[in-house]
């Protein structure tokens, strides 16, 4: 699953053989969330969280935002169309 970058300490990875739509895995702090990406340009949305505070996923999905278009351009290199 490789790390395709670092937010707030938290590594935000596309797993190899994931499955569409495309979403991103943030993974750190012993917890996990699952964020659809909504290519190519965003929000992206919660799907699903392990363990992250709630203020914890709003810093973190406020923080990703920005990112949405290279993390798509990182998944459709992986995955190809989203």
């Amino acid at each position: 699953m490789p790390t395709a970058m670092t937010i707030l300490g938290v590594r935000v990875a596309i797993f190899l053989n994931d499955h569409r739509p495309a979403h991103v895995h943030l993974i750190g702090q012993g917890h996990e969330a699952v964020l659809d990406l909504h290519c190519p340009s965003g929000p992206p949305s919660l799907r699903e969280n392990y363990g992250f505070s709630r203020s914890d996923l709003r810093r973190l999905m406020t923080a990703v935002a920005p990112s949405v278009a290279i993390l798509c351009a990182k998944w459709r290199k992986v995955h190809g169309p989203y």
